[in-house]
């Protein structure tokens, strides 16, 4: 059964000497992974068209066999082309994909995060690496996973508790104009350290990178 959907890509990895594997994050049908058969020949129709975070539609014959279908067509909405050529914005976002992975079922239906996780990458363009896009994308997640943090049980001043509340309730072009002190930079870091880590046992790989400011080494 062939199948349609908007999706991101979040990781590929070679399958065959010809052909890819593409995980995707969609709306409807949430984390999938797809064949790509033939995309690493030179002459395929997916040639361009497959790489990390690019938004694309496509279509892909559903196996009723395993949870690895195959992908049919695809045709690119977006490349994000300013992550390309950031490398600190590349690797913030290859943390929070990361996350997304990591927390997430596969085929389960995902709009919020989908919607959470696309709307980021939108506003990453433009802006400086900054550790409170990190932290408004922590919590934000954990808040659609259920896992919140309670106001009363977090151990910080009041002036970052405040910051935690705009950071769950405004959207990224406000996020952006935060400006955080040095001190609250190292209690948010610390909070959601310990919390992503009593929650999800591990945390994976990239976040410290993923929290570097602009201009640092």
């Amino acid at each position: 059964m062939i199948e349609s959907a908007i999706g991101l890509i979040l990781r590929t990895y070679p399958l065959t000497d010809t052909s890819l594997i593409v995980h995707w994050l969609t709306p409807s049908f949430g984390r999938i992974a797809t064949a790509a058969k033939g995309a690493r020949r030179p002459k395929s129709p997916f040639l361009g068209k497959l790489d990390v975070f690019y938004l694309c539609d496509f279509n892909f014959y559903r196996s009723r066999h395993s949870d690895l279908h195959t992908l049919k067509e695809v045709a690119l909405r977006d490349i994000h082309a300013a992550l390309r050529r950031d490398l600190a914005l590349l690797q913030q976002a290859a943390y929070y994909a990361a996350l997304v992975e990591q927390t997430t079922e596969t085929d389960t239906p995902l709009p919020v995060i989908f919607d959470l996780f696309a709307g980021l990458l939108n506003h990453l363009s433009g802006n400086p690496p900054q550790p409170q896009t990190t932290f408004a994308f922590e919590f934000k997640l954990l808040k659609e996973l259920g896992l919140k943090p309670a106001p009363a049980k977090m151990r910080l001043s009041a002036g970052t508790k405040q910051i935690v509340k705009t950071m769950l309730e405004q959207d990224w072009p406000d996020l952006f104009r935060l400006r955080l002190s040095d001190a609250q930079v190292t209690e948010l870091r610390q909070f959601l350290h310990g919390f992503l880590i009593y929650h999800l046992d591990r945390l994976p790989p990239g976040r410290a990178t993923a929290l570097k400011s602009d201009g640092q080494d």
